[in-house]
C-alpha cells in the first residue's frame, strides 16, 4: 500500500528496521517505508546479515549443512545453492525419509514426498560430483504412532517395518553426525533431526545440538523449529547465532534477495 508507507514515512525524520522476520516480505511498513525517507538497519537486522551472509560469502571452513524438518520440499532451493559451496550436507529430519526412498530404501509408513524422489536421487548425483557429499542417516528410530512414550526401535535403514514411520535419526546417526559437525569450522543448521516437540523422538536433535553447542564451530541456526528445539534445550547462548527468522532466514539461505533488506540504504 504505497499511500499508507508514505503516510507512515510522515511522521517520523528516520526509520530503522530491526524486524529480519518480517525482511522476506514487501510489507508498506517495512519495505514500503523505506523509500520515503533515510532507511537503517537495526543492530539485530545488522547481526543476522552479518552471520547468515557469512555462511553464504565467507565462511570458516570447512562449513556444513545439517537440513532437517519434514519436507523436502521447503528445502528445495537452500539444497540447490548449498551445493558446490559447502563441504558437506547431512540429512535428518522428516524429509530424510524421502532421499532414502531415492536410495533405494523401503520406509514404511514414514512422510513421503513421491513427486521428489526423483529430485533427491539427482541431487544425490549433483552434490557427488560438486564435492559436497551428502550424508544420509545410517539408522532411524521408529514407531507406529506419534505420541509420547509410545514403543520406539532403532533400527537400520535397511530394516525400517512396513508399519512404522521414521520419527528420528538414529542413535548411531546422531553420534556420527555430532563427531562430524563439532570439527567443522562452520555449521549452519535448518530443521531438526526428528519431531522434537514429542519426547522420544527428540533425542537426536538434542545429541547434535548439545556436540555443536561445545563445538568450537561458528554455528548459524535458522528456522522456527530449529530455534525453538535449541531453545528448549536451553543451548542458544552458547550457539554462536540463532536467528530470529523463519522463512526469512531459509530465503537468505536461498540467496533470494530479501525486499526489507534490499530496501535499507546502509546494507
Amino acid at each position: 500500500d504505497p499511500e499508507f508507507a508514505a503516510a507512515l514515512a510522515s511522521l517520523v525524520d528516520a526509520y530503522v528496521n530491526d524486524a529480519f522476520g518480517t525482511a522476506h516480505r514487501a510489507h508498506a511498513s517495512t519495505e514500503g517505508v523505506a523509500h520515503h525517507l533515510p532507511a537503517m538497519a537495526g543492530l539485530l537486522m545488522e547481526k543476522e546479515i552479518t552471520f547468515l551472509g557469512g555462511v553464504l560469502e565467507d565462511p570458516v571452513r570447512p562449513l556444513a549443512a545439517l537440513l532437517g524438518g519434514a519436507k523436502v520440499s521447503d528445502k528445495l532451493q537452500v539444497l540447490g545453492r548449498l551445493i558446490g559451496h559447502a563441504d558437506g550436507l547431512f540429512v535428518g529430519g522428516g524429509m530424510a525419509g524421502t532421499f532414502l526412498k531415492a536410495q533405494g530404501y523401503e520406509i514404511g509408513a514414514s512422510l513421503l514426498e513421491e513427486d521428489l524422489i526423483g529430485f533427491c536421487s539427482e541431487t544425490m548425483e549433483r552434490a557427488a560430483v560438486a564435492s559436497t557429499p551428502i550424508t544420509l542417516p545410517e539408522d532411524v528410530v521408529v514407531a507406529e504412532r506419534i505420541e509420547p512414550d509410545v514403543p520406539t526401535s532403532a533400527v537400520g535403514i535397511d530394516e525400517v517395518p512396513a508399519n512404522a514411520m521414521i520419527l528420528d535419526i538414529g542413535p548411531r546417526t546422531a553420534a556420527s553426525y555430532a563427531e562430524r559437525l563439532a570439527a567443522m569450522g562452520s555449521v549452519v543448521w535448518n530443521g531438526p533431526m526428528g519431531v522434537f516437540e514429542v519426547p522420544p523422538f527428540h533425542e537426536g536433535t538434542r545429541i547434535v545440538a548439545e556436540a555443536l553447542a561445545s563445538s568450537n564451530a561458528v554455528t548459524v541456526i535458522g528456522g522456527g523449529s530449529t530455534a525453538e528445539s535449541v531453545a528448549r534445550l536451553g543451548l542458544a547462548e552458547r550457539m554462536s547465532h540463532v536467528s530470529t527468522g523463519g522463512g526469512a532466514s531459509l530465503e537468505f539461505l536461498e540467496g533470494r534477495e530479501l525486499p526489507g533488506v534490499a530496501a535499507l540504504d546502509d546494507v
